[in-house]
C-alpha cells in the first residue's frame, strides 16, 4: 500500500467544476507509478530489463465528486498477484475529509519487452517476483 497525493487541476474538470470521470483512471496510473517508484522497481527500470506491463482492463466506481482545488489521496495496493498477471487496487479519498471519491482496479499482463508474450516473473525475474508476492493484500 502507498499514498499519492494529486491536486485537481481545472483542466480536469468540467463546467461544474466536478472532475470528469476519465481523470480518475490517469489518477490510478500516477499512483501505481509512484507505488512502482517507491518499491524500487519503476516503470523505467522494468522496461530496461525487457518487460511492460500493459493494463487489461480497468474499472472504477465512483462514489462522490471531487472537485477543483481540493487535494486527493490515491491508496495503491497490489490485490492479485500470479507472476504472469497482476491487480492493482485504489481508493481515492478526499484529503481533507477522508470521504471515498472513487474505488478502481486495474489489471495487467507481464510480457516480455522483445517478443510482446507473457513472462513468467517467478522463472525469469526472481526479484521482481519476491518483491510483488511479497505486497499481496486481499
Amino acid at each position: 500500500m502507498d499514498i499519492y497525493r494529486h491536486k485537481v487541476h481545472y483542466y480536469e474538470t468540467d463546467q461544474m467544476q466536478i472532475v470528469h470521470h476519465s481523470n480518475y483512471i490517469r489518477w490510478f496510473e500516477e499512483a501505481r507509478t509512484h507505488l512502482m517508484d517507491k518499491i524500487g522497481f519503476s516503470y523505467q527500470r522494468m522496461e530496461d530489463e525487457g518487460i511492460v506491463i500493459p493494463v487489461l482492463g480497468v474499472n472504477a466506481e465512483y462514489k462522490t465528486m471531487s472537485r477543483y482545488g481540493e487535494t486527493v489521496e490515491i491508496e495503491a495496493t497490489v490485490k492479485q498477484f500470479s507472476g504472469v498477471k497482476l491487480i492493482v487496487a485504489y481508493v481515492v479519498r478526499d484529503q481533507k475529509t477522508q470521504a471515498v471519491r472513487a474505488l478502481g482496479e486495474t489489471k495487467h499482463a507481464f510480457l516480455d519487452k522483445a517478443t510482446y508474450r507473457p513472462l513468467s516473473l517467478k522463472r525469469k525475474h526472481k526479484e521482481l517476483y519476491n518483491l510483488f508476492n511479497g505486497m499481496v493484500r486481499e
